[in-house]
Order: C-alpha cells, then sequence, then structure tokens
C-alpha cells in the first residue's frame, strides 16, 4: 500500500518539477489575483486527466494520435503568448485572467493529455492499485501547482507588471512552437 502511493509520487513530483506545465501555471499565477480559482481549475484538470489514464491506461494514447493533442496544446500556448504580448501594452493594473478557474482548468488539462506523467499514471495503476494512483499522482501535481502559484504571485509583487508580461508571453509562444518538435 505504500509503495502505491509514495513511488507514483516522487517519480511524478520528479518528473514533473520545472516541466512545461509548471512553467505555464507560473505564467497562468502572474495574470490574475484569483489564485485560489487558478489553482481549482488547475487540479480539477489534473484529476480529469490522470483521471482518464488511470481508467483508460495507454488506451486513450492509441486512440487519438499523440501528435494531434501535442499540435493542439502547442496552438493553445502560441495563443496565450500572443495575446499576452498584445496586450501588455494596454496593462496597468488589469488583470487578463477573466476566468482563472476556466484558464487554468483548459490549459493544464490540454498540456497534461498524452504527456509523460499522464503516460506514467496510466502504467503504474495498471501495476498498483489505480485508486492510490490517481490520489498520489493528483497530491503530488497539486503540490507542484501550489509551489507555481504562489510564486507567481510573489514574482507579480516583486516584477514590473510590463516585463513579467513580455516573459510569460514569449515562454508561452516558445512552449507552444517546441511543442511541434517534440
Amino acid at each position: 500500500m505504500i509503495q502505491d502511493i509514495l513511488l507514483p509520487f516522487l517519480t511524478i513530483a520528479i518528473a514533473e518539477f520545472g516541466d512545461k506545465t509548471q512553467l505555464a501555471i507560473l505564467g497562468l499565477a502572474t495574470k490574475t489575483k484569483k489564485h485560489l480559482q487558478l489553482l481549482l481549475g488547475i487540479v480539477l484538470a489534473v484529476i480529469v486527466s490522470d483521471g482518464i489514464a488511470v481508467v483508460f491506461g495507454d488506451f486513450i494514447i492509441k486512440v487519438i494520435p499523440m501528435g494531434y493533442i501535442k499540435s493542439g496544446a502547442g496552438i493553445i500556448f502560441i495563443i496565450f503568448g500572443v495575446v499576452t504580448l498584445i496586450n501588455h501594452k494596454k496593462e496597468r493594473e488589469k488583470y487578463h485572467l477573466k476566468n482563472p478557474f476556466i484558464s487554468g482548468f483548459s490549459l493544464i488539462l490540454l498540456l497534461e493529455m498524452g504527456d509523460k506523467t499522464q503516460i506514467a499514471a496510466g502504467l503504474f495503476a495498471t501495476r498498483f492499485n489505480p485508486i492510490l494512483v490517481l490520489i498520489s499522482v493528483v497530491s503530488a501535481l497539486t503540490v507542484l501547482s501550489i509551489i507555481a502559484v504562489y510564486l507567481g504571485k510573489f514574482i507579480t509583487q516583486k516584477i514590473n507588471r510590463k516585463t513579467i508580461s513580455i516573459i510569460s508571453g514569449t515562454l508561452f509562444i516558445l512552449i507552444g512552437i517546441a511543442s511541434f518538435f517534440s
């Protein structure tokens, strides 16, 4: 039972630390004051994507070509980046995310579909208790998401908003482009 929880938790936490998903969460966190809503959207996306992985294992990967999943995520990243760069000129103390819950949910759901941690969750579920694996994976990703959200909150208090917008917009575009080549 301990290995059903501990092994997936540690593996996922290490694999996801500093990953594109965490960078996306950090970027989203700099665009809102509603950090709890953002975090709840992210956690729901993690539950859905990894729940699918645990239930269907690697079946989903065989049905939906990985290229489609990565292309969709890449396009969304590029759109987020372009919108961020365009809106930084209008920005004073405005925050971009009209609905942080939906923004966090949709971006993270797409990013996690077919991601290495989702595949790992599916594989762990074939070997260990699937419910404990899901709890473990969601817990690991939630802890990392909390860190990314509050790091984003801290950054917005210390760095000029225009600079943050330029950096996060550029980062979103680069991650989007990279998703087409990974």
